[in-house]
């Protein structure tokens, strides 16, 4: 039987509670994963216990013995201020069901300027149509941020960092505020998830993943986490609750074979990215890199002092270029893939523009914006292909 360390009596490492949490093997009758329960209706023995709701599983939506394995799994990587880990079918479902745990009309809520766009769309539309006002801040604004608090501002919401711009907010400083003023604050934490970024740890009080990306691996999921302190768990499990949020059982299945591998693919991403990102800033077409984990980068200090590592997503800004020669590059492109998405075993790029949608900050970086994703390939591949892109880029000018 796989022993936890409150068994064993010791503490096990991070990467040795993403292998063994959750499982057990007796109750799995030896075999090393759990059964994929697929099931709605639980029966009980005796109409007391109907009645009365008694037993360890009530309903298939409310969890089933293959998503409480992947929840204690969960819970043993996001750590000691964890009070409980929700599911949701996608990270866009865990950003909404979270903010309507959160949220009321009414309400104000904080938002860094530069949070994934989903998030913008869903503060921008559903809330404001439910009487909840959002203001943007400049991620970059620290305890500054103090400035933008009202009587009712109820929620602040960060991504470390930024999954376009990159921009590395000072969560600490930021948490610290909100909570003088009796706002939660909610980190979007998909980028170096909980195994390079310990949020909660940070003063975050809900820490989102898009599970889809990293915890999944290979493209073939859609899935969502949230892992919330006791402070925010009651409300944020109930909302769960009322609201049906739910995912199905395959998906969690992979999303828990995926956890299990975690650690080694998240290395491999870091590596290559970094080496990749150094590379990158050498070329004469590179205007400069957007990577939080570079010493030139605006954010470092701050990644290296809140983060034990970084992921395999990162952003790159071209000198002044026409698009048919931005166009020329990607669409010379082998190894890389382009789509809307990150996170899995397979290299991505896509040309990005942030300044359609800024309202608290400026984007003006001086040049065509490409972001990166680096997958598992062969590092000396994939910068073969990217000389071949710029050999076309070159050519288009």
């Amino acid at each position: 039987m796989s022993k936890s360390d409150e068994s064993t009596g010791r503490s096990l490492g991070v990467q040795t509670r993403l292998v063994t949490s959750g499982r057990d093997t007796v109750a799995q009758k030896g075999f090393v994963n759990p059964p994929v329960v697929h099931g709605s209706t639980v029966l009980y023995p005796t109409a007391e216990d109907l009645l009365a709701h008694r037993g360890e599983y009530t309903y298939g939506r409310t969890g089933t013995p293959t998503t409480r394995a992947l929840q204690d799994a969960l819970m043993a990587l996001e750590g000691s201020q964890c009070a409980g880990v929700g599911i949701a079918p996608s990270g866009v479902s865990a950003i909404s069901t979270t903010l309507l745990a959160v949220l009321k009309s009414g309400d104000h809520i904080l938002v860094c300027d530069n949070a994934y766009r989903p998030t913008r769309n869903f503060c921008n539309d559903m809330l404001k149509r439910y009487g909840v006002e959002t203001t943007y801040f400049d991620p970059m604004i620290g305890n500054g941020i103090a400035e933008f608090f009202q009587p009712n501002t109820r929620a602040v919401i960060v991504e470390a960092p930024g999954s376009q711009s990159f921009e590395m907010p000072d969560i600490p400083a930021i948490a610290a505020v909100a909570h003088e003023r009796g706002a939660l604050v909610i980190d979007d934490n998909t980028w170096a998830t909980a195994l390079y970024h310990r949020s909660l740890d940070q003063g975050v009080d809900i820490s989102i993943q898009a599970a889809t990306k990293y915890i999944g691996g290979h493209s073939d999921i859609m899935f969502g986490t949230i892992a919330a302190n006791e402070k925010a768990w009651p409300q944020l499990s109930q909302a769960i609750r009322l609201l049906g949020v739910c995912a199905g059982p395959d998906d969690v299945f992979l999303a828990l074979r995926g956890l299990r591998t975690l650690s080694v693919r998240l290395a491999h991403h870091q590596r290559s990215a970094l080496e990749m990102a150094k590379w990158l800033a050498e070329r004469p077409e590179v205007l400069r890199v957007l990577h939080p984990g570079l010493e030139t980068d605006p954010g470092h200090a701050i990644w290296k002092r809140d983060f034990t590592g970084s992921s395999g997503l990162f952003g790159v800004v071209l000198k002044p270029a026409p698009e048919k020669a931005v166009h020329a590059l990607l669409n010379t492109l082998t190894l890389f893939g382009m789509g809307y998405s990150w996170g899995g075993f397979e290299s991505l790029v896509i040309p990005f523009d942030c300044s359609g949608y800024r309202t608290a900050t400026k984007w003006a970086p001086g040049g065509p914006a490409l972001r990166f994703h680096i997958g598992l390939e062969s590092i000396d591949d994939l910068k073969t292909d990217l000389a071949a892109g710029f050999a076309a880029f070159n050519a288009a000018c």
